[in-house]
C-alpha cells in the first residue's frame, strides 16, 4: 500500500512571499475619450508588478465612478488581490447606504480587473476561474438604426447575409436630440416591424429597444398595434424602478420582455425574476458588480429558466469580460454587439486596445489567453482627454422633460 504524500516545509502552498507579491499596490482609474464617448477603465497593480484591467459603466457619469474608485483604494491598497469575493463584500458593505449605480459601477471595474489579474497570475483565462466554459463561441445580436423602412430592411438583409439570426431596431425618430413624441412615432415603428417580419419570416429573432422612454399605456398601445408573432422581444419599454408597472404591462401583452441593463444588484434582478417580468436577462457586467455579482444573477436566472442576453455598450474590456461570463454560464442566448457592419461607433479602437477579442462573423470566439485577453496601450490612453458628455435632455412637444 502506498504511503500518503507528505507536504514538506519548502512545498508550502501559500508562501509569505506569494502573499506579499499578490497584495494590491496601486489602483488607477482612467477616464478617456474613445470614439464619441468617454470610457472608464481601471488598472489594478500588485506588489510584483502584475496588473489587470477592468471597466465601469454608468456612461456619462464616469467622473463620479472614478472618484468612488479612488475612495475605495484608500482601504483596498495592501489587500490580497486574490480575495476577490471578500473585496467585493467590503467595498459594498463599508458604508451605511446600500448599493447604488455609482458604487456598483466602481465595484464592477475593480472586480473585473481583479479577475483579469488572477487569471494572469494563474496563467488561465478568466472563464476557467468561473467554472470553465459551456460554449466555444458567443453568438451575438446586432442592431440597425436606419431611419426608414427601406433602410431597415436593407441593413437587416446585410446582417442576415453576414450570419446574424437575431437583430434589433430602435423606434422611429429615436435619434432626435431635442423632442421625443411617442404617439407621433409608434404607428410608424409598428409598420416598420410588420414589414421586417414579412420580409424575413418567422426564423429571424426580432427585437426593439425602447430605451425605457415610454409609459405603460404608450407601450401597451404599441404592442397592440403588432400582429402576434411580429416581435420576439421588447427591450426596456418602461423604466425599471417599479416592477409592479411591468406586471401591469404584462397583463396587456404577451411579447417577451428583455430587461436588466439598469440593474445594479442581485436584489434588483430578483424582484423581476420572481415576478416573471423579464424573459431575457439584460444584465451589464460593468454596472451590476462585475463577475462576482453577475454570476449570482446568472444562477438566479437559471432557476427561473431565463437566459442571459447581456448588455454590452462599452469598450473591449467590457466586451471581453462579458464574453468570459457568457462562456461560463449554461443559460445564455445572445450577447449584444455594437461592432456589426451596420454600426461603426469606434469604441473598440485598435490603437488603444492592440489586443482584444475580435468579432468573427456574428460571434466572438472564446479566447484561451490568460486573464481577459485584452491589452491596453496605456501611453496612448492617457493622451485621450476626456470630454464632457451629456445625454440629450429630451422634451415632450409640450415642453415637459422626459426620459432619454
Amino acid at each position: 500500500m502506498n504511503k500518503p504524500t507528505e507536504i514538506t516545509a519548502d512545498q508550502n502552498v501559500a508562501s509569505p512571499k506569494a502573499d506579499l507579491d499578490a497584495r494590491i499596490a496601486k489602483i488607477q482609474p482612467f477616464v478617456a475619450r474613445v470614439g464619441p464617448r468617454n470610457q472608464l477603465l481601471v488598472k489594478v497593480t500588485t506588489q510584483d508588478g502584475l496588473f489587470g484591467w477592468g471597466e465601469g459603466g454608468l456612461s456619462g457619469r464616469e467622473n463620479a465612478v472614478a472618484a468612488t474608485i479612488e475612495h475605495f483604494s484608500t482601504f483596498l491598497l495592501g489587500q490580497d488581490s486574490r480575495q476577490i469575493g471578500r473585496i467585493w463584500q467590503e467595498s459594498y458593505r463599508s458604508q451605511y447606504f446600500e448599493g447604488g449605480r455609482v458604487l456598483t459601477a466602481a465595484i464592477s471595474a475593480i472586480d473585473i480587473a481583479l479577475h483579469d489579474l488572477l487569471g494572469k497570475r494563474l496563467d488561465l483565462p478568466v472563464y476557467q476561474l468561473l467554472g470553465g466554459k459551456h460554449r466555444d463561441v458567443i453568438p451575438t445580436f446586432a442592431t440597425s438604426m436606419a431611419k426608414t423602412k427601406a433602410g431597415l430592411i436593407s441593413e437587416i438583409s446585410r446582417l442576415v447575409d453576414a450570419g446574424w439570426n437575431c437583430v434589433r431596431i430602435y423606434p422611429s425618430a429615436f435619434d432626435d436630440q431635442q423632442i421625443f413624441d411617442p404617439w407621433a412615432t409608434l404607428a410608424k415603428t409598428a409598420d416598420e416591424l410588420i414589414a421586417i417580419r414579412a420580409k424575413f419570416g418567422p426564423s429571424l429573432c426580432l427585437g426593439i429597444d425602447m430605451h425605457h422612454r415610454y409609459s405603460v399605456a404608450e407601450a401597451a398601445n404599441f404592442c397592440a398595434m403588432l400582429p402576434k408573432g411580429t416581435l420576439n422581444f421588447i427591450e426596456e419599454p418602461i423604466r425599471s424602478e417599479t416592477p409592479e408597472a411591468y406586471v401591469s404591462l404584462r397583463a396587456m401583452t404577451d411579447i417577451p420582455f428583455a430587461v436588466g441593463e439598469e440593474f445594479s444588484s442581485k436584489w434588483e434582478a430578483a424582484r423581476f425574476l420572481d415576478a416573471g417580468m423579464t424573459q431575457h436577462m439584460r444584465l451589464d457586467i460593468c454596472n451590476i458588480g462585475g463577475f462576482t455579482e453577475a454570476m449570482k444573477v446568472a444562477a438566479m436566472s437559471e432557476r427561473h429558466y431565463v437566459d442571459l442576453m447581456p448588455h454590452n455598450p462599452l469598450g473591449p474590456v467590457c466586451t471581453a469580460a462579458t464574453v468570459h461570463m457568457s462562456a461560463a454560464v449554461p443559460n445564455f442566448s445572445w450577447l449584444e454587439t455594437r461592432q456589426g457592419p451596420t454600426e461603426s461607433l469606434g469604441f473598440h479602437d485598435p490603437e488603444l486596445f492592440p489586443t482584444q477579442i475580435p468579432l468573427s462573423g456574428s460571434v466572438y470566439v472564446v479566447p484561451d489567453a490568460p486573464g481577459l485577453g485584452v491589452e491596453v496601450n496605456e501611453e496612448k490612453l492617457t493622451l485621450q482627454t476626456a470630454e464632457h458628455i451629456e445625454a440629450p435632455h429630451l422634451r415632450r412637444p409640450d415642453g415637459s422633460v422626459t426620459n432619454w
